[in-house]
């Protein structure tokens, strides 16, 4: 098998030649320390790594630096992010979007989105045929948020503003659908969805707020991946068990990566719910660890969540920029040796 076969036959619930391996994100102070002078995609090459990924975590494209003090920028969307050390940034207030009225007089970016379709035609051209092509994006609860500069403002509106909520949520719906579309007819296979709904004690909203406000939209992205011909993976952080089996009612191929979490295990959420699962070597481990740790931690997922298949390795998260490069290695170069099905 070829990496993208090794993939695609992991989403699909069956057992390849051995455990195929990928990452959301692989912050560049790691890719610089394993491979001086190469960026992500020279690093998937050299470590011949199954899946190959960009999108939102790719995006360079020029912006309006509203503080460049502050590292403050408006992005596509037209609200306001703060650059971190990290890859991802942060929302900013003022919301773009303080009411109903707002929205009315809104223009969202276009779907048509020509900075991503030039991105996916060179990593197509680059990778088709070997590894699987993997767009990282959204649904609706991120778009949502940046539309009201962040998490707390849109959890007050789910209790005070449904109407808006709902409102909100048709824009990052509408947009992803036509971009994942035309994604995927330049070569696209797999759309991973991010959208994190939880922290490490459980979802950030009530699973009646989850299924109105959330669900339907989340719903709609995925079968629109589905019937456009590609792959999905829903990943998210936290504790998901209130509401797992309404995120794989939607019909996603894949949950992950998933954090390492009690009552959470990978190998039990394959066995109930069907579905592959991707991770999940804890990200903290992967810092702080040692290299014995980390050998030990991909052992124990190869024992548990790989047997019979439909599981692909990764980290918990993504590799970040204070992960220990040599602890990364240590995960892939045991997935490879001992990730091989008899």
């Amino acid at each position: 098998m070829n990496s993208a076969e090794r993939i695609f036959a992991a989403l699909e619930g069956k057992q390849p030649d051995r455990v195929p391996l990928m990452e959301i994100i692989i912050d560049p102070k790691v890719v610089e320390a394993l491979y001086p002078g190469c960026d992500y995609f020279d690093l998937v090459e050299q470590m011949d790594l199954d899946l190959v990924s960009f999108g939102i975590t790719t995006d360079y494209r020029e912006v309006e630096w509203v503080d460049e003090e502050k590292r403050i920028y408006r992005d596509k969307w037209g609200t306001l992010q703060r650059v971190t050390t990290e890859v991802i940034p942060i929302s900013c207030e003022p919301a773009l979007i303080q009411n109903e009225s707002d929205l009315l007089d809104y223009q969202p970016p276009s779907g048509n989105d020509e900075y991503f379709l030039n991105q996916a035609r060179e990593v197509v051209a680059r990778f088709k045929g070997k590894q699987a092509i993997c767009f990282v994006g959204e649904a609706v609860f991120a778009v949502s948020q940046y539309l009201r500069a962040g998490l707390q403002n849109l959890l007050v509106d789910y209790g005070t503003r449904p109407e808006l909520v709902e409102k909100l949520a048709k824009v990052g719906v509408e947009y992803y659908v036509e971009l994942y579309r035309r994604l995927i007819a330049e070569g696209v296979e797999v759309i991973l969805l991010g959208d994190d709904y939880a922290w490490k004690q459980g979802p950030f909203m009530s699973p009646a707020h989850f299924e109105r406000f959330i669900l339907p939209g989340l719903r709609t992205v995925v079968e629109e991946i589905r019937r456009a011909g590609a792959y999905c993976i829903k990943h998210t952080d936290g504790n998901i068990r209130e509401i797992i089996d309404m995120i794989v009612s939607t019909g996603v191929h894949g949950l992950g990566p998933l954090e390492p979490l009690p009552g959470m295990e990978l190998d039990r959420i394959k066995a109930r719910h069907k579905v592959c699962v991707v991770g999940n070597v804890d990200v903290d481990l992967l810092c702080r660890g040692t290299v014995e740790q980390v050998v030990a931690a991909t052992k124990h997922l190869l024992a548990t969540a790989s047997v019979g298949g439909g599981h692909i390795m990764c980290s918990g998260n993504s590799i970040i920029s204070a992960v220990n490069p040599e602890n990364y290695q240590a995960m892939v170069e045991t997935t490879k040796r001992f990730g091989v099905y008899d």
